[in-house]
């Protein structure tokens, strides 16, 4: 009882910050970080811990498919460059570098130890960074790449730090041994995830009750983690192929008195893990630094210190390179993208080479090393040092440095919103031809009134009459389908179709859409 009272204690504190970070425009894991480092050299502060192998499933599984659901195939294909380069070079790059620092700073740190350290720093997360970004309207390019290299790093660096960890259990190391093993472990993923994703669908297609549906999404979100972990398969890259077919297929099958309740939760599961991770880690930190005398204090600090200097400047180097090769090809062969966008440009090249804060994968990930790792201190302290360093450091610099820069798109998002919210309405109206009632003429109305607006109205009071539910249900649907036609069509992104999705769902909710 005593742990539970400290736990909620500390997750009211951490939604106290969060509220504050929001009050002042900062992103909330960089309050979120400054109360674990509280934790860490606070008198008197609980013991709690996670089990080890419980910390990547536990926090990495469910934001990693909040993230994939919400990426954007089409816009990921049409960035495949940039993002390509962040997610292997950049993470390649900044995994060898912090090995080389740290194995400099520390002569008897093994190999494989610097380089998990490496693999566990080396994936910035965008949450941090797109939540300072969206309120300031940056261009659609900047957070796709962001976003994209959130989504696809943490397999490239995961699939790193495994291989490092076992080479520290198996006292060696070879890539002829291993490579047929990653190599299968890669491929075994990318079709066991949509095979997971398609039998989970099926599974819960008959599911009514909004409760049991949210509990079955979270189970089979660890489910999914589990069994590929248990397979030796990649556990993200199985997780971020799972959650790509579900967002391609569930829009179509699932109904919005269930769609807007399980997003609400999952909203509120990624916010609750995120406190859960700083409250865990800075409640390791403590007896960390308790344990070590003055010399090893000092010596760790100066390598944690070391390690987020270099993961900056690793990523600003290389990202500011790439970018001056991207803008003298276009120079010499021209700009030709598949749809407008934002044009490369140094000022770009500068947002997204300082928007690398690290968050809570990097915090799972120290915390999922096993407590007889060598060096398992080291790399933690480390690991909690670069989080709170970049997101104080980046994240409260990065919305003066985009207005300094005043980078600025067309809003690609909002035409392709407006263009599917007038395909929508045609559709809607089109259900309806042929029927001059009045009970129609008020549904057309209706419909017309709100996707015609700029946002969809929230609260239509009692909705239509019943006689008007059936044809009102049936218009909305006809607008989803053609929606759902843009986008398997690539006309509209999945930015565009989830604000429209919402739009829909909401007058399905409220204009006699209730089962």
């Amino acid at each position: 009882m005593r742990g539970l009272e400290h736990l909620l204690g500390l997750f009211l504190a951490a939604v106290i910050l969060a509220a504050g970070a929001r009050r002042v425009g900062a992103p909330y894991p960089v309050f979120l970080a400054l109360g674990g480092a509280l934790l860490a050299v606070l008198p008197g502060a609980p013991s709690l811990t996670v089990p080890p192998e419980l910390a990547l499933a536990l926090f990495v599984a469910p934001v990693l498919l909040d993230a994939a659901y919400d990426a954007s195939p089409r816009d990921l294909r049409d960035n495949w460059a940039p993002v390509t380069s962040l997610v292997i070079f950049a993470v390649g790059f900044t995994t060898a570098a912090v090995a080389i620092v740290a194995r400099t700073l520390v002569p008897a740190l093994p190999w494989a130890a610097a380089i998990t350290l490496g693999a566990v720093v080396a994936p910035p997360d965008a949450a941090a960074a797109t939540a300072v970004l969206r309120a300031l309207r940056p261009p659609h390019r900047i957070l796709t790449v962001l976003e994209g290299e959130s989504l696809l790093n943490d397999a490239s660096a995961l699939l790193i730090y495994r291989l490092a960890v076992g080479a520290v259990a198996a006292h060696g190391f070879s890539i002829a041994a291993v490579a047929p093993t990653f190599l299968l472990a890669v491929a075994g993923s990318v079709i066991a995830g949509p095979v997971l994703g398609w039998l989970y669908l099926r599974l819960t297609e008959r599911v009514q009750h909004v409760p049991t549906f949210i509990v079955l999404s979270l189970i089979s979100t660890f489910a999914v983690w589990m069994l590929a972990e248990r397979a030796g398969l990649s556990g993200v890259l199985t997780m971020v192929c799972y959650a790509i077919t579900l967002a391609r297929t569930a829009p179509g099958r699932t109904p919005a008195r269930i769609r807007i309740p399980t997003y609400a939760v999952w909203e509120t599961v990624v916010f609750a893990l995120n406190i859960l991770a700083f409250i865990f880690i800075g409640l390791q930190l403590r007896p960390i630094l308790e344990s070590l005398d003055a010399v090893d204090r000092g010596r760790y600090i100066a390598v944690a210190g070391a390690v987020l200097l270099t993961v900056i400047l690793v990523r600003l180097a290389w990202h500011m390179s790439f970018n001056a090769v991207v803008r003298w090809r276009h120079g010499r062969l021209g700009f030709h993208p598949p749809r407008p966008m934002l044009r490369p440009t140094v000022g770009s090249g500068l947002i997204i080479s300082w928007a690398g804060m690290r968050g809570i994968v990097s915090l799972a990930a120290a915390m999922a090393l096993p407590p007889m790792f060598p060096y398992r201190d080291l790399i933690v302290l480390t690991a909690f040092a670069v989080v709170l360093g970049t997101l104080v450091i980046q994240g409260l610099t990065l919305k003066p440095l985009l207005r300094a820069l005043d980078l600025h798109d067309d809003d690609p998002v909002g035409r392709e919103l407006t263009a599917a919210r007038e395909r929508a309405l045609r559709a809607g109206l089109a259900s309806l031809e042929g029927d001059p009632s009045p009970v129609a003429e008020g549904v057309r109305q209706e419909l017309a009134a709100r996707l015609a607006n700029e946002r969809a109205a929230g609260d239509a009071g009692d909705g239509p009459r019943s006689a008007q539910g059936q044809l009102y249900r049936g218009a909305v649907d006809a607008a989803r389908q053609a929606v759902l036609a843009m986008r398997a069509n690539d006309e509209i992104g999945d930015d565009a179709f989830h604000l429209i999705e919402e739009e829909l769902d909401w007058l399905e909710m409220t204009g006699g859409g209730r089962a």
